[in-house]
């Protein structure tokens, strides 16, 4: 290869291929709304204690944008307009799930996972662990990371949304068989 046929490819520009769209837009906005939404009907009804802190609607933007924005900029098949209008399909679903759940709290449930009770009262729950797919030595394995030695330590213990787990322990001299005792208003 000589010098001038690398220094003409260096800096020869396909202007047209990068911003002149090669689909439809609007079919873009079309299949990145059925595929946001279907990912995120999917991870909503396969909702998974693994997910960790951040919450699946998080983890989906984060991947699908990825994916939406380097197809663009690597110009295999898409132009950067494409990627963009891609991009911003994604947002605005994940904007719109969000703003529906905020101001519709009867539309919340369908929208956003809530917490499961897992140890009440400083016992386990194996229908609500059943449903998580949680073992008792996953759940021990959990409670250990939080410095707890045992579930009869806890007065509540519950999967969130995101996959953590919230753990509400028996305060000090308070013990799990202890009943509450009921005041007399008169």
């Amino acid at each position: 290869m000589d010098n001038q046929s690398f220094i003409g490819r260096l800096f020869h520009i396909q202007w047209h291929d990068m911003f002149v769209p090669s689909f439809s837009l609007i079919e873009i906005v079309i299949r990145g709304s059925i595929i946001y939404l279907a990912l995120f009907a999917f991870l909503r009804i396969a909702r998974s204690r693994h997910a960790g802190q951040m919450g699946l609607a998080d983890i989906l933007v984060i991947v699908l944008i990825a994916d939406a924005v380097s197809n663009g900029m690597a110009s295999e098949y898409r132009s950067i307009p494409e990627g963009l209008v891609l991009a911003g399909t994604i947002f605005f679903w994940s904007f719109l799930l969000d703003w529906i759940g905020y101001h519709f709290p009867a539309l919340r449930p369908l929208i956003e996972s809530g917490p499961r009770c897992l140890i009440r009262d400083g016992r386990l729950q194996p229908e609500a662990m059943r449903h998580e797919l949680l073992s008792k030595d996953d759940l021990m394995g959990m409670l250990r990371e939080r410095g707890i030695d045992g579930y009869a330590d806890v007065r509540r213990a519950y999967i969130e949304g995101d996959g953590a787990l919230s753990v509400l322990c028996y305060g000090k001299g308070e013990k799990p068989s202890t009943p509450v005792k009921k005041r007399r208003l008169f």
